[in-house]
């Protein structure tokens, strides 16, 4: 008798998670991100195509919350979307935990079937293009009705949110500013955790402005920021004084890695005391509204080289540099009488970054 091969159409009875994963991707994750991820999973191993609209109905979320937790996975490495040439999602690659975090992967995720092995099917299109981009309106407040304000101050939990960000504040708020917590929880998704922490997050500075805590808010939800802890360990990356030096030069909220690295190299490349750094601040702000930051990296670039080690030590240069700067030649145009002058251009910008 011959063998009969026994088994079933297109069914996989078990889903297959990397123990990496678990380890090290869950615990910085929220609900939304975690559903999501799983949900995929599950799809790909059955061999199942699905949708982002699909996704949205099946965990009753909006379909920016579901490209929310699907980029926040690619900032992660874990997948990558694909997309048209109209910017619509045609499908999601996951990635292969093998390989290095940092380096992109090519490889499906490794599992115990050929099943599981399978890319995931394509995503259905959606009828709403969803940029690689953030949508140009996803950080644009919208002009809530007074319907919609009042059925956002009538939930239990909002108008406890509403109440605690009344005591953080000491001060009622008005329909204005109501409406900028109601465009933090509908519009930017975060969480109550989340706008608890976040106001606490700016009082702690002295900033109560609720125009300032929309643009942190913004600035959070640009750089993935979903939960608490995230928002608390991206607080924690810089120490007060890059703050300080950020407002110095007339900038305020989070500063980017590119900014803070600025910061990071005059204090400690350089070796500059915050007086240094801040004399430099004050010539900068006098001297520029623009490219502030790489403005006062060239003046302190040029303290650094020319062995500038205190503020007493700046006094001492430009003491120098006044006593041997060169005269300005002046001509006369033997053609129309005017004067002339003869410009030394690596003089000027010494002059410039010593003023």
């Amino acid at each position: 008798m011959s063998h009969v091969t026994i088994y079933q159409d297109n069914y996989a009875d078990s889903t297959v998670i990397s123990n990496r994963f678990i380890d090290e991707y869950m615990e910085d994750a929220n609900d939304a991100q975690l559903k999501i991820y799983l949900y995929l999973i599950r799809m790909m191993s059955a061999r199942l195509s699905t949708s982002i609209s699909g996704i949205a109905d099946m965990f009753n979320y909006t379909e920016k919350d579901v490209m929310r937790a699907l980029k926040y996975w690619e900032k992660k490495r874990l997948l990558t979307l694909e997309y048209d040439d109209n910017k619509t999602v045609t499908g999601i690659h996951l990635m292969d935990f093998a390989q290095p975090v940092s380096a992109p992967a090519i490889a499906p995720v490794p599992s115990v079937s050929a099943a599981a092995a399978a890319p995931l099917a394509s995503v259905v299109p959606i009828s709403s293009k969803l940029n690689t981009e953030e949508d140009e309106d996803a950080y644009i407040k919208p002009n809530y009705t007074l319907d919609e304000l009042k059925a956002f101050k009538s939930d239990e939990a909002t108008s406890r949110l509403l109440f605690i960000t009344e005591q953080y504040l000491k001060k009622t708020l008005s329909p204005s500013e109501v409406r900028t917590i109601l465009f933090i929880s509908d519009k930017l998704g975060f969480s109550e955790d989340l706008i608890d922490y976040l106001i606490q997050y700016c009082v702690d500075r002295d900033k109560k402005d609720l125009r300032y805590i929309e643009k942190v808010a913004i600035s959070w939800a640009q750089q993935g920021i979903t939960t608490p802890k995230q928002a608390s360990r991206l607080a924690g990356k810089y120490d007060k004084i890059v703050y300080d030096i950020m407002k110095a030069l007339g900038k305020n909220g989070t500063p980017t890695q590119t900014e803070a690295s600025y910061i990071t190299r005059w204090i400690k490349e350089y070796g500059f005391t915050a007086d240094v750094i801040y004399t430099a601040c004050e010539r900068t702000v006098l001297a520029t509204d623009k490219h502030r930051l790489e403005y006062a990296d060239s003046i302190l670039t040029s303290w650094y080289q020319a062995g500038v080690h205190h503020k007493s030590d700046i006094q001492l240069l430009d003491d120098h540099y006044h006593k041997t700067k060169p005269s300005r030649a002046a001509s006369t145009n033997k053609f129309n009488q005017f004067k002339q002058n003869n410009y030394d251009f690596d003089v000027l910008e010494q002059e410039l970054l010593s003023n």
